[in-house]
């Protein structure tokens, strides 16, 4: 452990962040560095609590409890303090193949765990991941690994999210030839993609997928299995196959007037968004691709966000980046708490009100909020030309039904309407999409996902396994992360009769 006494003798505290209204006129990365010093303090909060829970990663009540790829966090908290950052390094590596990653956009389940989170603020346990792979890249500890031999066995990786490219390195390490497909003409899947680059500058993911290549990964662009890469080249050319496309399939809104321009998917937009700054970055080329989308503009537009989690804050922020002239984001759920309910137990994830980096940039130029809770979308409206003008809602309050599930009702008199030349719907996801399954017969579950059982990962064909979004549906990085580990055992055993791999 660390210090015995930290956690009763120093507070959290966490680096400072760039001034939202400073930031905003920018695409960088919005989070400072903490100094050496501060840092050990914090590692010293971390108790000796006998059981730590933070790296447990259960599913409780619905939600993730601690860490789902089991990080070591009293071992590199403790190093840490005792400025062994080489060793602390070594821990986290073990069990985290992407903590540069994970340390920028996961949610911190293990922070909700914390033992400490009782009765205090929790150990600042993401932030201190981060600065142990950052210390590691600076130092020069982190360099190309390859393995020494080959075993002559050729894996195929479909998708180069988190989950696709965890499966890919874990195979590389043990010897595997492993080529990575991916449909779009950069690398990464969501997080190149999906998430914005002040959130997670996209040169962090290609100094990883230097260093992956550095140490004999195949890397494939602008191939879509199911569409340009037929799913029998796969199957004869590759002893096993890993499918990790991702649970891309937006949720919809199908209520009146949906069908108007200007209404788009959030990932539509930010998609563009990123392709365009990329390819403005390398010198104005367009890389042109089987998959993507076109720049959407949110400039001199009022826009409306609908849906509240982290897709819908990433819209708010770069809505405000490009200039728009209103924004206000709906979610159709009540404002959550402000503490813990009840109901809602250490050590489940607290589910509480939360001011995310986009809202607290919002409200440093308008001066307040701009989500609006428990509002359902009526209809769109349009003008002349077929164009999105404005959007009609009412105010609801969630009733329990007979069966006892909750379910919105409509508050009369409580109508509004918003005027609205972009709409983003930020509503989450059902599944991977159908294209490969058209030419892959893989079985599918009742929610449209790749079935395969977590642990085996296989799928109904033999040697073809699937992990991340792909499988289990819409999750965090960290999961997908956690998913692609455990595939990349299975597959091993599958190639091999045995595996070495965690």
């Amino acid at each position: 452990m660390a210090k015995p006494t930290g956690f009763m003798e120093y507070q959290r505290e966490l680096p400072p962040d760039r001034d939202p209204r400073e930031r905003i006129k920018d695409w960088q990365e919005f989070h400072e560095h903490f100094p050496e010093e501060k840092l050990q303090t914090q590692g010293a909060r971390c108790m000796d609590c006998g059981i730590p829970f933070c790296h447990t990663g259960k599913l409780l009540n619905g939600a993730v409890s601690g860490c789902p790829i089991n990080n070591l966090i009293p071992e590199w908290n403790d190093l840490v303090y005792k400025g062994l950052w080489r060793q602390a390094l070594d821990r986290l590596l073990k069990t985290n193949n992407f903590p540069e990653f994970t340390g920028r956009v996961c949610p911190a389940p293990c922070e909700g765990s914390c033992t400490l989170g009782i009765s205090e603020p929790p150990v600042t346990i993401k932030n201190i991941e981060l600065a142990i792979i950052e210390r590691g890249f600076e130092e020069g500890w982190i360099v190309p690994q390859p393995p020494a031999s080959r075993t002559g066995k050729r894996v195929a990786i479909v998708g180069s999210g988190p989950a696709g490219l965890a499966c890919a390195d874990q195979l590389n390490k043990v010897g595997h030839s492993v080529t990575v497909i991916e449909r779009a003409d950069r690398f990464g899947g969501l997080l190149t993609y999906g998430i914005p680059n002040m959130k997670l500058d996209k040169s962090i993911i290609k100094r990883r997928l230097d260093l992956m290549a550095a140490e004999g990964i195949k890397f494939v662009r602008n191939t879509e299995v199911g569409r340009n890469y037929p799913t029998e080249k796969l199957l004869s050319e590759f002893d096993a196959v890993v499918l990790c496309g991702g649970a891309t399939k937006p949720r919809d809104l199908p209520v009146e007037g949906c069908e108007l321009k200007g209404i788009y998917f959030a990932m539509e937009f930010l998609h563009g968004n990123t392709k365009q700054l990329l390819d403005r970055e390398h010198g104005d080329v367009q890389l042109e691709g089987s998959f993507g989308y076109p720049f959407i503009s949110a400039e001199g537009k009022d826009v409306i966000v609908i849906g509240g989690g982290d897709t819908g804050t990433d819209c708010v922020s770069t809505s405000l980046r490009h200039g728009c002239k209103s924004l206000v984001q709906l979610e159709i759920l009540d404002r959550p708490p402000d503490k813990r309910q009840p109901d809602n137990p250490w050590p489940e994830w607290p589910r509480i009100f939360r001011v995310d980096y986009g809202q607290e940039e919002y409200a440093a130029v308008y001066g307040h909020d701009p989500r609006e809770y428990a509002v359902m979308t009526k209809r769109f409206v349009g003008d002349e030309e077929g164009h999105v003008r404005e959007l009609h809602t009412v105010r609801v309050e969630w009733i329990a039904g007979e069966n006892g599930r909750m379910a919105p009702n409509e508050i009369p008199g409580t109508e509004e309407v918003y005027p609205a030349q972009l709409v983003l719907l930020a509503m989450g996801f059902l599944g991977p999409e159908d294209r490969i399954f058209g030419q892959l017969d893989v079985e599918r579950d009742p929610r449209t996902n790749v079935k395969a059982d977590y642990g085996s990962f296989a799928t109904s064909i033999p040697g073809v396994f699937s992990a991340g979004d792909m499988r289990r549906g819409q999750s965090l990085v960290v999961w997908a992360i956690n998913e692609g580990r455990g595939a990349a055992r299975e597959c091993d055993r599958f190639l091999m009769g045995k595996t070495e791999l965690p």
